[in-house]
């Protein structure tokens, strides 16, 4: 299959051009490049950026140019695979990510036939590979978890999600807003951490009108991005 790297810049991140942070001395999307190209489930590569700046990276198959928000970069990355039966979307900023990852990621989501599959990492898995690493978690009936950075999606759902997309990244911060989106019921559920990932991934299938599947992921690396200095540290930290 493809598989498309986001590595645009809105202008909010508080580490620009995340891509070219180097760690042990090589950038940080090149480690993301490495493991889909090792794990053999890959074709071709696209990143979507800031070409000016991407374009002396090696191993890369298509330079998208970047727009001005994510999913305005997710459209313009996933329009030259619009054919595809599905697609690979990860951000360039999970420099730990490996092949094993990627190989399991992907069987798991190909075994759901679903329109999306995401990642979700148990925090007990997360704490004993990355001692210290500091993660946003939510409890619900299966367990604690955090989210993944890769998405494994049928490109012929996008046109149909757009205004849902920008209206659930809209109200990220405005809890209340997203509260009325996804219904009474389910915030009171994950309130008290009742909720099911059956009934996420019905209310994401809902809402969105697709077939959506969370995936549990053994392999923390899929998840621990790089957004600010001391996450670089970490990387810097773990990396071999």
């Amino acid at each position: 299959m493809n598989a498309i790297i986001l590595a645009g810049s809105t202008g909010e991140e508080k580490l620009p051009d995340k891509a070219l942070i180097k760690i042990k001395g090589k950038y940080m999307i090149t480690y993301v490049i490495d493991a889909l190209r090792q794990s053999g489930k890959i074709d071709k590569i696209a990143v979507v950026g800031d070409r000016n700046k991407l374009n002396h990276l090696d191993d890369i198959d298509l330079i998208i140019d970047q727009g001005s928000s994510i999913v305005e970069n997710v459209i313009k990355g996933i329009e030259p695979f619009k054919n595809d039966k599905r697609v690979l979307i990860l951000t360039c900023d999970i420099p730990m990510l490996t092949k094993d990852a990627v190989i399991d990621f992907i069987e798991q989501s190909e075994s759901k036939d679903a329109d999306l599959c995401y990642p979700i990492v148990k925090r007990e898995d997360n704490e004993r590979k990355f001692p210290g690493a500091k993660r946003t978690y939510a409890r619900i009936r299966e367990g604690t978890f955090t989210g993944g950075n890769i998405f494994y999606i049928n490109p012929a759902i996008i046109d149909s999600c757009i205004n849902a997309a920008n209206q659930f990244i809209s109200y990220r911060k405005k809890p209340w807003k997203l509260g009325r989106l996804l219904g009474l019921k389910i915030l009171i559920l994950f309130a008290f951490g009742r909720v099911t990932i059956d009934q996420l991934e019905g209310k994401v299938s809902e809402l969105f009108n697709i077939k959506a599947k969370a995936i549990i992921s053994r392999y923390p690396e899929i998840g621990n991005d790089i957004d600010k200095d001391e996450d670089v540290e970490m990387a810097n930290k773990f990396i071999a």
